[in-house]
């Protein structure tokens, strides 16, 4: 059959207009698929729990002023005397919990921050153990360390204060749990009289985890239970927070609001001796640290000494003051522009910040003693 002209032409536009390429999409639309492809793959990442928790720099607090308008040092029966040294309390703030841990996008971005560290969450928050009895632990602590930075510091002043070993809490679950109660005094372990925390750690370190009598005095009667201390890392325990109650001779009353631990001992106490003589202890000077105090002034080691140092220097502090134990790990993470020194005890710590004070040079930063 033949066909016309005008068919033909017709036959040959049809092809054209049905097998002809698609339309190219709009000028950067792919650009735009990839982000929201992105977006998607970030937001479901933040929905996702992880296995770790974010440690950061935290808040500094001065004892020598107030916390929401109430002075953290007072006192009913001693005069407290204004100063213009500043000490501070550094502390580490934790992102996470075994309820809630970061996100993987705050982990990703953690991980690539000098100023962040990422710690799987079991070593932060034990498996065994719940979320508030660590922060009853952190707030037992706390107040044990402030009893003892009072303690220290009237030592220090020449006023004696007698003083009891005792127990403060106990972990459930853990062996003193159901046999020990807060407010036990404790006198003996494995048959030996102790009166100090290193006497009763070194008893239950000897019993290698056989049961090891502990002697009590509760509600003024003498009891004595068995106890089988379990491992905990490389330390035998029994699961009780153990400290001194102290017969105080005047009354000093510390606030510093919801923070917990035992590691501001050593600047509660420094803070306490200023606050109870004339003058300023420290001059016009902005003094941070860390590191724990005992009665009789010795200051131990803390964890997150990097951080805390990061915080002081942030506050614009300009000496911190580093416990002897942490100066190994101290050295090589001390923030430009910060001065440091290196204590081992309450007396150390006086002479040093004394000597700031009159313009002395500050002894070199070493590790050897």
């Amino acid at each position: 059959m033949a066909l016309s002209k005008g068919s033909s032409s017709l036959l040959t536009m049809v092809p054209m207009t049905f097998f002809s390429s698609k339309p190219r999409p709009p000028k950067g639309a792919m650009r735009w698929v990839t982000i929201s492809l992105l977006l998607i793959t970030f937001g479901s990442l933040s929905l996702l729990p992880t296995g770790y928790v974010i440690e950061r720099p935290g808040q500094v607090f001065n004892v020598m002023g107030e916390v929401s308008g109430t002075s953290v040092i007072s006192s009913p029966d001693m005069t407290i005397y204004p100063s213009e040294s500043r000490f501070d309390v550094t502390t580490i703030s934790l992102l996470g919990n075994r309820e809630s841990t970061p996100s993987w996008v705050q982990v990703l971005i953690a991980w690539a921050d000098p100023d962040q560290i990422v710690l799987p969450l079991d070593e932060v928050y034990p498996p065994n153990v719940s979320t508030e009895e660590i922060r009853a632990e952190s707030t037992a602590q706390m107040e044990i360390s402030q009893q003892d930075a009072i303690a220290a510091a009237l030592g220090h002043l020449g006023i004696a204060v007698p003083r009891k070993l005792y127990v403060a809490s106990v972990i459930a679950d853990a062996p003193s749990s159901g046999i020990l109660v807060a407010g036990d005094f404790v006198t003996s372990a494995g048959g030996k009289a102790v009166a100090t925390f290193e006497e009763l750690r070194g008893e239950i370190q000897k019993s290698e985890g056989s049961p090891i009598a502990i002697g009590v005095v509760r509600d003024g009667v003498e009891n004595e239970f068995l106890i089988s201390p379990e491992q905990r890392e490389d330390a035998w325990v029994i699961g009780a927070m153990v400290g001194y109650t102290y017969d105080f001779p005047v009354d000093i009353q510390l606030q510093l609001g919801d923070v917990g631990g035992p590691s501001g001992g050593l600047m509660f106490t420094l803070g306490i001796i200023d606050a109870l003589e004339e003058g300023s202890l420290a001059g016009s000077n902005h003094i941070s640290g860390t590191g724990t105090i005992s009665a009789g002034g010795e200051v131990g080691p803390i964890g997150g000494i990097g951080l805390k140092m990061i915080a002081a220097k942030n506050s614009g502090a300009n000496l911190f003051l580093i416990p002897q134990d942490n100066c190994n790990e101290a050295i090589g993470q001390i923030p430009d522009g910060l001065d440091v020194a290196i204590v081992r005890d309450l007396q150390e710590a006086v002479s040093v910040v004394e000597g700031l004070a009159s313009g002395s040079q500050l002894p070199a930063v070493s590790c050897e003693r």
